[in-house]
């Protein structure tokens, strides 16, 4: 009984996680270019996930993008460097995008 709490525990955890991180993209204003499952300005962040899932150093890639700002990646038009996001924020939301799957 104590190992089904656990797991239960453990999936809402997970599930909050995500919905967080999808509020944060949300107000880190990520979500005016980027959205889930369909391309806008940039890619849709499940294209992101499966472009790095095999990457090593995914998480700490695109987390340099997201405060640094790229070009070329994804085509012509770059993305701007988001100087409101702090570094701990920039790991969340690129934890969130490779878990999309």
């Amino acid at each position: 009984m104590r190992h089904l709490a656990s797991l239960v525990f453990l999936t809402g955890a997970l599930i909050g996680t995500a919905h967080a991180s999808e509020q944060l993209a949300q107000s880190k204003a990520c979500l005016a270019c980027h959205a889930v499952d369909q391309k806008k300005v940039g890619p849709a962040y499940k294209e992101v996930a499966k472009k790095y899932a095999k990457q090593k150093d995914a998480e700490a890639y695109l987390a340099k993008k997201i405060r640094e700002g790229s070009t070329g990646v994804w085509g012509q038009i770059p993305m701007p460097a988001n100087a409101a996001v702090n570094p701990q924020e920039a790991q969340t939301l690129a934890k969130w995008i490779l878990s999309l799957k």
